[in-house]
């Protein structure tokens, strides 16, 4: 168990406790310090505090920091098409049908057992559970995700993610006719009133979410389009579809009671992660990740013109 100690000065006088830790201990991400400060590994003066707690002069703060817990998820040899990598981090194109990482009714055959395979030392970075995870694509969504290979990668890029600066493309099917070339969704999100596997707009706890949206082409029921995310809140492109009345085609949870009514046919949702462009985490450097449309959406494309 490694044990850290620090003491206030008139510089760090009145942040709050996990902002000091995070300044002071850039290694660790500020979601694990967070973690660690709800499960009293952290003292001020001898006395557990919260998160927001405000620093004050001359105290003495104190982390005792637990051994990393094994991982419960065994490395599997599963293919991954890397689009890029190097010694800080991953470009994974994620196939349709792959859950990120282990949960419950999903402990083998995820991103994250092809990732322990992949890389030696991926264990533990971000915390047990997602290794290596700094976001998600849903198990039928099918694109672009960044994996860290280091505790200064994943805080850096967590950072970039939560201040917005990873700029995010997708790709979709949608049903019906989109009526405006452009056009943005600002409406937030959370959790749904009475079905509680469903995310909708509106509500108590609700979140702000903004979606822009670009016709690529127009067919006789259904719509391709462009969508640029400005937030990241779950199922968001799929919630702002849906509440326009135009859901993705195949999308089991927001597309109705027929999501895939008619011709307008797909196994999953016609939801892609295509395009990602960011500062490297560590050297800053510009990076622009593509990854082309799936042969199952492809094979759409060309029969539904």
């Amino acid at each position: 168990m490694q044990h850290y100690e620090f003491e206030v000065d008139e510089t760090s006088s009145k942040k709050r406790l996990d902002v000091f830790l995070s300044e002071s201990l850039q290694e660790i991400s500020r979601s694990r310090l967070k973690k660690l400060i709800d499960e009293n590994c952290v003292t001020v003066n001898a006395k557990s505090r919260p998160a927001g707690y405000k620093m004050r002069l001359g105290e003495k703060v104190e982390l005792q920091l637990p051994p990393l817990e094994i991982l419960d998820a065994t490395s599997e040899d599963i293919p991954l098409d890397i689009i890029f990598e190097d010694e800080h981090m991953l470009a994974v194109n994620k196939p349709a049908g792959m859950v990120v990482h282990p949960a419950p009714g999903h402990s083998a055959g995820t991103l994250v057992n092809a990732l322990l395979h992949h890389c030696d030392d991926l264990s533990g970075i971000g915390g047990v559970e997602r290794p290596g995870i700094v976001h998600r694509l849903d198990k039928e969504t099918s694109g672009l995700v960044l994996i860290a290979k280091s505790e200064t990668a994943h805080k850096a890029l967590a950072v970039k993610f939560k201040n917005r600066e990873i700029k995010k493309e997708y790709l979709a099917f949608v049903k019906g006719k989109v009526k405006n070339d452009t056009g943005s969704i600002d409406s937030p999100v959370g959790r749904h009133k009475t079905q509680r596997k469903k995310m909708g707009t509106g509500g108590n706890h609700s979140r702000p979410a903004c979606t822009h949206y670009q016709v690529l082409q127009r067919c006789k029921s259904w719509t391709y389009l462009k969508l640029l995310p400005e937030t990241g809140r779950t199922h968001q492109i799929r919630v702002h579809l849906a509440s326009l009345h135009h859901p993705v085609i195949g999308d089991k949870l927001y597309g109705g009671k027929n999501p895939n009514s008619g011709t307008l046919k797909m196994d999953r949702q016609a939801l892609h992660a295509s395009h990602l462009e960011l500062n490297h985490p560590v050297s800053e450097v510009p990076l622009s990740f593509s990854a082309n449309l799936p042969i199952d959406m492809k094979n759409f494309l060309q029969s539904h013109k």
